[in-house]
């Protein structure tokens, strides 16, 4: 940038490089905001190389649009690992009086993971603590997916391409139990809709947070759940 070595720029270097340019700084705001800039965060992509995606996409974006009416169309995905650690934040506390947090540099108790379901039509959230997301771990919560509603309600499962949900287990219960599972083309699980729910839920319950023990973090997670269910409409959504 102009020979600088800066990947970005503050108002402060800015006015600097203004002045030195013989521009009046009192005026970098205002051409700012006449040409709409403002200071954002910056952000990484990727793009599908899925040979499939535009079928893979219809077909997900068909679910959402036009539910089946034989079934109910479920968004299940992992969210962790989840560890017993400080974890930084904001809040709102007395002037030059901030939260302090210990610090931490051994991790002794391990990580959990919260496997989560979000049921599209309702817009309810559900998620189940559990030490590992093996393919047996991702068959229990299935299958307490699977007695939530009747049997004669096909379900269709829209998740990712983690590696347990492709396992031949999986596939044949899904098979067994009147569930379709509706993969996300590649890089792009941002398909799935409950992934705009996980930065709320770490906003929420982790920023600021420091547990002790992971039957703490679970029970705050849940109550978490409980709270958004219930109050929906006034629910922000985090990209």
């Amino acid at each position: 940038m102009l020979g600088l070595p800066f990947t970005h720029w503050s108002l402060a270097k800015l006015k600097e490089a203004a002045e030195k340019k013989k521009i009046v700084s009192s005026i970098i705001r205002v051409i700012l905001d006449e040409a709409k800039i403002t200071y954002q965060n910056t952000k990484t992509w990727k793009e599908s190389t899925d040979s499939e995606f535009e079928i893979k996409k219809k077909r997900i974006e068909a679910l959402y649009d036009c539910p089946p009416e034989d079934g109910r169309v479920i968004c299940v995905d992992e969210f962790g690992p989840l560890s017993l650690q400080p974890y930084r934040g904001k809040g709102w506390f007395q002037q030059r009086r901030p939260k302090r947090l210990r610090a931490t540099y051994t991790r002794p108790h391990g990580v959990k993971h919260l496997l989560a379901a979000l049921h599209v039509k309702t817009n309810q959230l559900y998620g189940h603590s559990s030490k590992s997301k093996k393919h047996a771990d991702i068959l229990r919560f299935f299958n307490v997916l699977r007695r939530r509603y009747h049997r004669s309600e096909r379900l269709y499962i829209i998740l990712d391409n983690f590696s347990p949900h492709h396992h031949h287990k999986v596939k044949a219960w899904a098979k067994e139990n009147n569930v379709e599972l509706v993969f996300t083309p590649t890089y792009a699980s941002w398909l799935n809709r409950i992934e705009c729910h996980f930065g709320p839920l770490r906003k929420f319950v982790l920023e600021g947070s420091d547990f002790r023990q992971h039957k703490d973090l679970a029970s705050a997670i849940q109550a978490y759940l409980r709270w958004r269910n219930k109050n929906k409409r006034i629910h922000i959504f985090y990209l």
